[in-house]
């Protein structure tokens, strides 16, 4: 039986995005245009038009093969997300670092982002779509700090602002510390160690408390 038309549609979208992948991982963001994906797709231009409308739109759904089960991970409503936040916060930052360590495409997906976007115009709708997942990367993790607050799980005068741009700068770092240098030590290994590290600094150090005159 011929598959159908849907099912080849996408069969020829995922294999554009796989290419973009491996293109954008050798050359960089700003020296691969849409001609060099559609060569390694084996696929015409029109035929990644026909999916994207431009190179922003196609880097975001590459993007979003990593940041959306993360996104997922950090917008959980579950009933033990709701039991228990702080775990929750720790175990996604954890899976997100072992997942890098591990995960082949993560890794990949993770070095093009950190050090091969050469951006240089702030209008650029690649620029524009990277700040707004951090901004709410933020968000997000400021939001689960007040939940683990509420349950006494953290210091009720935490500086929830300061601990998730702490926590965040903390993990990219060293995410970005280790593509730059993966043999350097081994991610999967420390992560749990790190977060812990981190997540003890929230509970304890004065410098992440509101200053109170």
């Amino acid at each position: 039986m011929a598959r159908s038309t849907k099912e080849e549609a996408l069969e020829t979208r995922n294999r554009i995005i796989d290419a973009a992948e491996e293109v954008f991982y050798t050359r960089g963001l700003a020296q691969t245009s849409l001609a060099d994906v559609a060569v390694a797709a084996d696929v015409t231009r029109g035929a990644i038009y026909w999916h994207f409308k431009n190179k922003a739109d196609l880097f975001e759904a590459m993007s979003e093969r990593v940041r959306l089960p993360m996104e997922s991970l950090m917008n959980a409503t579950s009933e033990e997300y709701a039991a228990d936040p702080l775990r929750h916060l720790r175990d996604t930052w954890v899976h997100l670092m072992q997942d890098a360590a591990l995960n082949e495409r993560t890794r990949r997906v993770l070095d093009i982002l950190f050090l091969k976007c050469e951006l240089v115009d702030r209008n650029d709708p690649i620029w524009i779509r990277q700040q707004d997942c951090y901004r709410r990367g933020l968000e997000n993790m400021e939001r689960i700090l007040k939940d683990a607050i509420a349950l006494q799980q953290l210091p009720s005068d935490l500086n929830t602002r300061l601990a998730a741009l702490t926590l965040h700068g903390q993990v990219v770092g060293l995410l970005m510390n280790w593509l730059f240098s993966p043999t350097t030590f081994d991610m999967a290994e420390i992560a749990e160690h790190v977060i812990d590290t981190c997540i003890d600094g929230l509970r304890y150090a004065p410098s992440q408390r509101i200053k109170t005159n």
